[in-house]
């Protein structure tokens, strides 16, 4: 199966990167894993309303522009499904066993992901009601989908 994460933002933070690097390479007995970096947007205190939707297009233009026409994509939204760990184990095996083999996951910046980019979306996830920097996001991100290879082959981690 290839796992690809398309982000907003770079990742300026060294510990943050460190984690990313780690569960990529513990990834890498499971998956291809590919990372996809797209450039955010400087959102100016006080924007209102119409320049923040403005700002999520501008992003939501070059997300869309990385996701292959084949992939089924997961974006990650508050408003999406809530999953636990075993029940995210078990939705990625129905998707694998259905015949998907290529997950791309969305994870939008600061202001979160336009809705042209969730209309594109085959699912939305949410991880919590709160809300988490895009940063520490991805690292959450691949820490569950790590969890969820550990948690489908029957091996010790979880817990």
């Amino acid at each position: 199966m290839k796992i690809t994460v398309i982000a907003v933002g770079k990742i300026k933070e060294k510990y943050f990167n460190g984690a990313i690097e780690e569960y990529a390479k513990r990834l890498g007995r499971y998956c291809r894993l590919e990372i996809a970096e797209v450039a955010d947007e400087k959102t100016p205190d006080g924007a209102g309303e119409a320049l923040e939707l403005q700002i999520k297009r501008k992003e939501g233009e070059r997300i869309l522009q990385k996701i292959p026409d084949n992939a089924f994509v997961v974006a990650l939204a508050i408003d999406g499904k809530a999953l636990d760990s075993e029940e995210l184990a078990a939705q990625m095996e129905r998707w694998n066993v259905s015949g998907i083999s290529h997950l791309v996951f969305l994870i939008g910046g600061s202001l979160g992901l336009a809705p042209e980019v969730l209309a594109r979306a085959d699912y939305k996830l949410s991880f919590s009601k709160m809300t988490f920097p895009h940063q520490l996001m991805r690292v959450i991100l691949l820490e569950q989908i790590y969890r969820s290879f550990r948690i489908r082959n029957h091996e010790p981690y979880h817990k």
